[in-house]
């Protein structure tokens, strides 16, 4: 799976795009995590699941992996753009208690008036 990496303002963005399961997520986790080392100023580590077309349990454990990475050094970690399906799995995993998820607008503008 492809990262790419925007850093703006003490925010590091990591973009992935693909799958993110078992067989992806080794390399996925060891990307971001050489990204904040190298961006050792950023404040705010933002996952951004725009590009992600399936994820499985292993997108869980790499999002709290990270979160458990970044929190003991003051970092925050939000993770954007997530699908309705992804979403929900993440809500219910109790992430959302430890970094904020935000769902794709074009999915909450979709699911609005359902």
């Amino acid at each position: 799976m492809p990262v790419a990496l925007k850093l703006k303002n003490n925010t590091l963005t990591v973009c992935l795009k693909g799958e993110i399961d078992h067989h992806t997520a080794p390399a996925i986790r060891e990307s971001i995590d050489d990204a904040i080392a190298i961006n050792h100023n950023a404040s705010l580590i933002i996952l951004d699941f725009s590009g992600v077309t399936f994820m499985d349990s292993s997108g869980v454990g790499l999002v709290m992996g990270r979160y458990r990475l970044v929190a003991p050094m003051g970092k925050r970690l939000q993770v954007d753009n997530l699908s309705a399906r992804d979403y929900q799995i993440l809500r219910m995993s109790g992430i959302e208690k430890l970094a904020p998820l935000n769902q794709r607008y074009d999915e909450i503008k979709e699911n609005r008036y359902d």
